[in-house]
C-alpha cells in the first residue's frame, strides 16, 4: 500500500515538473511575442490604420498577439513534456513512433493557422463586407478586427492537430478506429456545434468551417486504422519473439 502511495506521489511530482516547464516556456514565448508585437501587427495590417476606442484596446492587442505567439511556441514544448511523462510506460518501438508526433503537432498547428488565415478568413470577411456594403459604412476597430482573425484561425490551429492526437492515442492503445467510427455521429454533432460557436452568425461561415472539420475527422479515422494495424503487427511480432525465447529456454 505504501509503495503504491509513493508511486502516486512520484507520478504527481513528475506531472508537476512537466507542467512547470511548459508554463515557463509559455512565459518566455509570451515575452518574445510582446517584444515583437509591432512587427507582427504590421505584418497583419500593413500600412492600414485601424481604429481604437480607448487606451485599453492598445494593451489588449499587445496581449492578444503575444498570447498567440506564446501558444504557438509552447505547443511543441508541451507535446514533448507529455511524451516524457508517458515515456516510461511505452515500449521502445512505441517511444520512437510517438516521439515523431511532437514536431507533427507543431507543423499541423501552423498549417491550421495558415488555412484559417489565408483561406477561411478572407472568404468570410469578403462575404460579410459584400453583404452590407450598400447599407453600411465599413470601419474596423483593431480589437474587433483581430478578434475576428483569431476566431477564424486559432480554432483551426487546434483542430488540425486532431489526426496526430488520434494517431498518438491509437498507438498507446487508448482508442481504436472502431470506437471512432461508432461515435462518428456524436463527433459530427460536436464539431458542428464548435463550427457554429466560433463563426459569425451566418450560414455560409458555418458551412465553410464545418466541412473541413468533418473531413479532418474522417482523415483521423483512416490514420487510426493505419496505426492500429501497425500496432497489432508489432504486438504479434513481439509475442512471437517472446514465445521463441521461452521455447529456447525450455
Amino acid at each position: 500500500m505504501e509503495d503504491k502511495e509513493l508511486n502516486l506521489v512520484d507520478h504527481l511530482e513528475e506531472l508537476r515538473k512537466r507542467f512547470i516547464i511548459s508554463a515557463l516556456a509559455f512565459i518566455v514565448f509570451f515575452i518574445v511575442g510582446f517584444i515583437y508585437v509591432d512587427d507582427i501587427y504590421r505584418w497583419f495590417v500593413g500600412d492600414t490604420k485601424l481604429m481604437v476606442l480607448g487606451p485599453s484596446d492598445i494593451m489588449w492587442i499587445y496581449f492578444m498577439l503575444a498570447t498567440v505567439v506564446a501558444i504557438t511556441g509552447t505547443i511543441p514544448v508541451l507535446a514533448l513534456q507529455i511524451w516524457l511523462f508517458v515515456k516510461p510506460a511505452l515500449r521502445p518501438i512505441e517511444r520512437k513512433i510517438t516521439l515523431s508526433y511532437v514536431p507533427a503537432l507543431f507543423f499541423l498547428f501552423i498549417i491550421g493557422l495558415a488555412f484559417g488565415y489565408f483561406v477561411i478568413f478572407p472568404m468570410v470577411l469578403k462575404f460579410l463586407i459584400n453583404m452590407g456594403q450598400d447599407m453600411f459604412v465599413t470601419n474596423f476597430t483593431a480589437e474587433r478586427y483581430f478578434s475576428f482573425i483569431m476566431n477564424m484561425t486559432l480554432p483551426f490551429g487546434v483542430l488540425f492537430e486532431l489526426p496526430v492526437v488520434v494517431m498518438f492515442l491509437t498507438s498507446l492503445g487508448i482508442i481504436n478506429p472502431f470506437v471512432l467510427s461508432k461515435i462518428r455521429k456524436y463527433a459530427y454533432f460536436v464539431l458542428i456545434i464548435i463550427a457554429v460557436v466560433i463563426t459569425p452568425p451566418d450560414f455560409m461561415s458555418d458551412f465553410v468551417v464545418t466541412l473541413p472539420l468533418l473531413l479532418l475527422y474522417e482523415v483521423s479515422i483512416n490514420l487510426s486504422k493505419f496505426v492500429y494495424r501497425k500496432r497489432l503487427k508489432k504486438l504479434q511480432e513481439a509475442k512471437q519473439d517472446e514465445d521463441k525465447e521461452e521455447a529456447a529456454e525450455v
